[in-house]
Order: C-alpha cells, then structure tokens, then sequence
C-alpha cells in the first residue's frame, strides 16, 4: 500500500533529514519534490496546494527554526499534515442508538460493496461482540442475493432473505423490522450499484434511506481509483447525508491518491480501510499509523494488535515451554510457526508495517511471495510424524516421496530443511537469552513476533 508515494517521500525527505539548518531555498526545493510525489500519487490538485502551503508556512515559522534538529522537526510537520489532510484521529462506527443500528452501504457496482458488508459484520461479531444481520436490497442482481447469502455462512451471521421481486425499499424496512422483532444489535443493508451513478440510482437509495433512517450511511469505492473515488463519494454526498467512506482493494494500491483526497473533497472520514480479498482484510482507519507508513515509519502499533488477535497465546506458551524444557524445536513447531504467520496475513502484510520498510531494494520486496509459506508448509504436511519429529532421518528416498507428496521439486525441500536448520540454531540461542520467553509468544525473546522464514 502506497509504495510509490512512500518510496519517493521517503527519498525526498531522507536529504533534509540531517540538515543541521534550514533555508527557504532547501524548503523551496523539498516541498517541489513532496508536491511532484503527491501529484504523481494521484492526489487532487486542491488538495496538493492546501498540503503544501500549510506546510510551507509551518516550516518557515519558529517551530522548526528553534529545533535542535530542524531536518526532523520538518519531517515531523509533514506527518502531522499528512494526517490532517485523511482526517486527524480515527472515527469508528456509531451504534449509539435504540437497537438494531442500521448501516447502509452505497457505492458503484465493481467497488467491492457486497464482500465489505461481510466483512463488515465479520468486524462487528468478532471485534464488538455485536449480534448482527445482513441483507441484500440488490433486486436487479440474483446473483448479489445468492453471494450475500453465501458469505454470511461464512462468517457466521444471520442473513435476512430476499428477493428480486421485491421491492428495495420494502426489503429494507422487512430486514429492520425483522432485526428489531429478533433482538440484533445491528443490521447491514448492501444496496444495488450501478457502472456510473445515475438519477434513478439515487433515487432508490435516497427513498431507502428515508424508509430506515440509518445511524451510519457508508460509501464503499474502490481506492485503485485515485482522486475519481474522491469526487464519486463527493457526488454521493450530494444525494445523501453519508457519515463516512470504506476504502477498498487499497493492498493494490501502490499511489493512496484516494485516501489522501476523500477526507478534504467530502468532508467524511475514512472508517474502514480494505486490505485484501480474504474476509478479514478489514481494518479501522487510522490517519496516523496510515501517514507513518507513508513515510516509511511502519505501523507497529497495528502490528502489535494484531499479533495479540491473531497468535494463540496457548499453543505459544506451550512453545515456549516445551523449549524452556531443554526439548529441541523440530519441523512440527515450524509448521505451527508458519501456520500463525500465515494467520496474520503473510509476510508481505507483515513487512509492510514494519519501520523502514520503505527503503527495501524492489527487487528484494518483488521476490517476497506469500505463497512460499504455503508450498513449506505443504512440504512439511508430507512428512510423516516422525519425520516431522526427528528430521535427520529423512534421506534422498524420503526427500522425493516429500516432493512428490507436495508437488514442489527435491530443491525446494532441502531448502525448507535449510531454513529449518538455521531457525534451529537461531532456537538453541535464544533460549540462552535472559528473559525468553516472558510475553508468551513464540519465536522471540520476551514474547514478540514470531520468526519469519527467510
């Protein structure tokens, strides 16, 4: 996400880092380089001006010329811009209401509407122990009805018939009246999209809108769009009163021009950010961690909730245990390693909000391919137990059986039993360390994120 804004960012800024005093001239010809990278980012032109005439004026006042270090009281301006510019503090849902709350989703058909309201009540069940319904109110798509139906299965939330001879407005007002009868806290209403916004599009959505009067009103576009999501939510907002944005599909974008410009063109925050196509790709909007990471600075307070959701904190402190206990680490911990990794999205998801991350070569970043921990742990799936458990008995026989087994080639199991070796050298050293283990999470001293394998 953003990797060419962060990449071109974090080059302009690195040459003012140091400067031990700024000038107008070094100003001058830094923000000609942050206006070019935000241009080329797809960033609205209003948007580009307002950025760097605020920063500008900033950085020639006394905050910066009384700094120790002016090169970082400037890069700490841009930040603080940046994330002004996507809306400051973070903005959730509100469901402060008489129950059910309803939410109301909107947007272009392609946007990815359909697949966020289930995610979106994946995020509400798990995160705020929500009791949630779904319905779709598509009646001029079937197929919407049936994909809608499917993914509550998914996720495991009730999902409120309906269908196409129906009305939309009908099937809103049923699906609310069935949420309140039925004691939900909420209820999610996917409308129907259009290829471009029309007047009789509105009009349904306007007239659904006033049959259910939602608490949240969320418009869905896809952030590969550039400033266009921008003014597209802009012309929604102009047809209803909209409380905020689902930016969507933004793991494929390497420019953020969307999210730069939605929050000044709309006046709307961003609340949810989509990260992927697997169901729980949904994450809060967070301009701060958000501007950290386009400068390079990671995002390691998002980092470490995550690893506290998604690490078995059981099958880590028996880890932990069992190695605490002198009893070496074989290829069955390593597959549970990468098992937890692979639950926390892979590495690519990973690295992306690690500190400096920007800076790393592309061709390094281009040979990072999630489906590496998936082949390794197939590989280790072909193994028998004691294989697994005593991995020195595997010889070139057992190895072709493995490769077989798994359909990767001999190659890619020595490599696997490589990496194994050094993961076990680097265990056998870590265990020495003063103080591992305390946190409970494997693979690092003190708790911590688990060991990547590579």
């Amino acid at each position: 996400m953003f990797d060419n804004l962060s990449e071109r960012l974090t080059k302009t800024l690195k040459t003012i880092r140091g400067q031990g005093r700024l000038t107008e001239d070094n100003i001058k010809d830094t923000l000609r380089e942050v206006r070019m990278a935000l241009l080329e980012a797809d960033v609205a032109l209003p948007v580009v001006k307002a950025f760097i005439d605020r920063v500008r004026e900033r950085a020639l006042g006394q905050e910066v010329q009384n700094s120790l270090t002016p090169g970082q009281a400037f890069i700490k301006i841009v930040q603080q811009e940046l994330m002004d510019v996507m809306g400051g503090a973070s903005e959730g849902l509100n469901l402060a209401t008489q129950p059910p709350a309803v939410i109301l989703m909107a947007g272009l058909q392609g946007a990815g509407k359909t697949t966020t309201v289930a995610k979106l009540a994946r995020w509400l069940k798990q995160r705020e122990k929500k009791k949630v319904a779904i319905v779709s109110a598509d009646i001029y798509r079937p197929a919407a009805i049936e994909q809608l139906k499917t993914l509550a299965a998914d996720v495991g939330v009730e999902f409120i018939p309906s269908s196409p001879d129906e009305k939309a407005v009908d099937i809103a007002r049923n699906a609310v009246e069935h949420a309140r009868k039925h004691l939900f806290d909420v209820v999610i209403i996917d409308t129907a999209g259009r290829l471009h916004i029309d007047e009789s599009m509105m009009n349904e959505i306007q007239a659904i809108h006033q049959a259910v009067n939602p608490i949240e009103t969320l418009f869905v576009v896809d952030s590969m769009t550039g400033q266009d999501a921008a003014n597209t939510a802009k012309a929604f907002h102009d047809a209803l009163p909209l409380t905020g944005v689902v930016l969507t599909k933004a793991d494929g974008d390497a420019r953020g021009g969307a999210a730069l410009s939605i929050r000044h063109i709309t006046g709307k925050p961003i609340k949810f950010i989509g990260m992927g196509e697997k169901i729980e790709a949904l994450e809060l909007f967070h301009p701060d961690r958000i501007a950290s990471r386009i400068l390079g600075m990671g995002d390691v307070l998002s980092l470490i909730e995550e690893v506290e959701r998604k690490i078995d904190k059981k099958k880590a402190e028996k880890f932990v245990k069992k190695l605490q206990k002198g009893k070496g680490f074989d290829l069955e911990d390593m597959r549970e390693q990468l098992l937890q990794l692979n639950q926390m999205g892979g590495i690519s998801k990973l690295l992306d909000k690690l500190p400096g991350m920007g800076e790393m070569p592309k061709n390094v970043k281009q040979n990072i391919d999630d489906r590496d921990i998936d082949r390794q742990i197939a590989i280790i799936n072909s193994m028998t137990l004691q294989e697994r458990r005593f991995p020195a008995v595997i010889n070139n026989s057992r190895k072709k059986r493995i490769a077989n087994g798994s359909g990767v080639k001999v190659q890619d199991v020595n490599r696997l039993l490589k990496q194994f070796t050094q993961m076990q050298k680097m265990m056998k050293r870590m265990k020495k360390m003063k103080g591992f283990g305390k946190g409970g999470l494997p693979g690092m001293p003190g708790g911590g994120m688990p060991k990547l394998p590579f």
